[in-house]
């Protein structure tokens, strides 16, 4: 089962077709272009394919893990929810997300961002998405800056209005392979695509 058209719902097809005519120019590569042309389809927002922020080892670094079948760590369960399907259609990586490792929350900090903690302890060389929690983001960067251990892949797409500029910058400044999306947009949904985006790259470039 290697053939993208397998993995694509044939609407779905149909949608990047349209998008592929309405892009526009754009100086994104090939495999950049599919991650953003999923999230825009995802959102029906032209404008992330602008904002979305690649290093330069980030989707090679992140097809490697996947094909390996490196645990993805998200923070949240809509993230995990958004990911199930394509993760077992193809590599079938161990999945988590970060709260549901965490009942109660320590005075003052969120029960994702100690989940987060908690998973790069067992897992520091994870795949870890990003796609609601901008304290999860800080917490997991200030620990990396700490540490000898990287991530495979970050994708840090919080949405929001508090910290999340700052939880974006924070990974910028990280040497890690990294997928974010710059300003206040992003999500859930957002986060979920990026991933599938590369899952389905991994599996057909095999």
């Amino acid at each position: 089962m290697r053939d993208g058209e397998r993995l694509n719902h044939p609407i779905l097809e149909q949608s990047f077709a349209i998008i592929d005519q309405e892009i526009g120019n754009h100086s994104l590569n090939s495999w950049e272009y599919a991650i953003a042309r999923r999230v825009i389809h995802t959102t029906a927002d032209f404008e992330f394919a602008e904002l979305l922020r690649f290093s330069p080892d980030a989707i090679e670094s992140g097809m490697a893990c996947l094909r390996r079948k490196v645990p993805i760590i998200t923070d949240v369960g809509m993230v995990k929810q958004g990911i199930t399907t394509m993760v077992a259609k193809t590599f079938n990586n161990f999945l988590m997300a970060a709260v549901e490792q965490v009942l109660v929350a320590d005075a003052g900090r969120t029960r994702t961002e100690i989940g987060i903690l908690r998973c790069f302890e067992q897992y520091p060389q994870g795949i870890y998405v990003i796609g609601n929690a901008p304290t999860a983001l800080l917490a997991l960067c200030d620990r990396i800056s700490e540490s000898n251990l990287k991530p495979g892949l970050i994708i840090g797409a919080p949405v929001g209005f508090v910290s999340v500029v700052e939880s974006k910058q924070a990974l910028a400044r990280l040497s890690v392979p990294q997928i974010r999306v710059e300003g206040r947009k992003g999500g859930s949904p957002v986060a979920a695509a990026i991933l599938n985006a590369l899952l389905v790259l991994a599996w057909e470039n095999l």
